[in-house]
């Protein structure tokens, strides 16, 4: 039986089911996990994050059973169930010859104007990035500067109502700055490594083949800050041990862990069943949560599987304005498209208004990176020469 195909059917082609749903439907039927589908080999379509799609989910809810109740039901975890999904999705999707990733990345500051407060987007930057799946396609990485901008509708009302400046003078933390609308051509950067090492960790296909896919295996990896070592190509993990000897393991936070995992999934074309086995270790570390309705500066949204930063104390002794002061909470969030599984975006948000974002909502997007288009063609791909905003 195809469920995906039966939930679509049952829901109507207006509004394609999410992982949720079919997960949700076949606990309902079932009351039990659905079936495995046979494996297939790794050179099928990964589309970027979309083993995750369930993993941010992480809810549960009671199985219904059947005849006389003598305790309560054991929980159900949707989560676990719509990444194994999830997996199951990305293990029959094919690939092509190249692997890509356009994204943007900034900053969000208040803006202090006597006409009314707004936020920017400063000091943007657009890169993309295209690994060829064959020996000798290369490697190629583009960046561009953007112009600061308006961060929403609403900001851009504010900035207009301010008499539309070029520049924009804000405290970035550290510092007062100015920021401007300026922009650059892309730039083209040769690869630091030549040949075909554009695969995780710098290796080969073939070499990235052979990457572990437990979960957990990369669990313990990921716990004990071994896992950038282990993903190397063998020469550079040889050249390693006998300059430095084999890493120690250490004790590795739930903001370190998400951090290895996010550039990971943002920079690296990986085999399927090992971003699979990555995001299922990922949702399963302690401190690390799943949040349901998270919304990316672009206004798509997601879920996402999030880590609580520290409190943020910005005070006179750091030399911030009297506008400025005080303290904020915040968390960083890996966010994923729940229909499609694609990571939209790596971004830190605020939790606890204070300090320079007293008057913003929780939610407000401090820092983001932002994933504009990703995945695999067949055909050599070339950056947009229109900028995305």
């Amino acid at each position: 039986m195809d469920e995906l195909r039966t939930v679509k059917e049952a829901y109507g082609e207006p509004a394609p089911p999410t992982l949720r749903e079919v997960t949700e439907a076949r606990v309902r039927m079932f009351g039990e996990p659905p079936p495995g589908r046979a494996r297939f080999g790794w050179r099928f379509k990964a589309g970027f994050g979309v083993v995750v799609a369930g993993a941010a989910a992480a809810v549960a809810i009671a199985a219904t059973g059947s005849g006389r109740p003598a305790s309560p039901p054991a929980p159900v975890d949707l989560g676990k169930q719509a990444v194994l999904a999830a997996a199951e999705q990305a293990e029959v999707q094919p690939t092509g010859n190249f692997w890509f990733y356009h994204g943007t990345m900034g900053r969000s500051f208040i803006v202090r104007s006597e006409t009314g407060d707004y936020a920017i987007a400063a000091a943007p930057e657009e890169y993309f990035l295209r690994v060829g799946a064959e020996p000798g396609a290369g490697v190629g990485t583009y960046n561009r500067n953007l112009p600061s901008r308006p961060l929403t509708a609403q900001d851009e009302a504010l900035w207009k109502k301010a008499g539309s400046p070029s520049k924009f003078k804000v405290w970035d933390g550290e510092r007062l700055s100015t920021y401007d609308q300026s922009a650059t051509r892309w730039r083209f950067w040769e690869p630091a490594r030549k040949g075909d090492g554009g695969w995780v960790g710098g290796r080969t296909l073939e070499e990235a083949e052979r990457l572990p896919t437990d979960p957990g295996e990369l669990a313990d990896l990921l716990s004990t800050g071994l896992l950038h070592f282990h993903l190397r190509a063998p020469e550079e993990k040889e050249k390693i041990k006998k300059e430095r000897g084999i890493p120690e393991p250490r004790s590795v936070t739930p903001l370190d862990k998400l951090t290895v995992v996010a550039a990971l999934l943002r920079t690296s074309p990986m085999p399927p069943t090992f971003r699979a086995g990555l995001m299922r270790a990922l949702a399963a570390q302690p401190g690390v949560k799943a949040i349901d309705g998270v919304t990316d500066p672009l206004g798509r949204e997601g879920v996402a599987l999030a880590v609580d930063l520290k409190t943020t104390h910005v005070t006179a002794a750091q030399g911030a304005p009297a506008a400025e002061r005080g303290d904020y909470g915040s968390r960083k969030e890996i966010v994923f498209d729940e229909r499609t599984g694609e990571m939209l975006a790596v971004q830190t948000v605020l939790t606890r208004p204070g300090g320079p974002y007293r008057d913003r909502e929780p939610g407000f997007v401090i820092r983001f990176r932002l994933a504009l288009d990703s995945g695999w063609t067949d055909t050599k791909p070339k950056p947009p020469a229109k900028p995305p905003f």
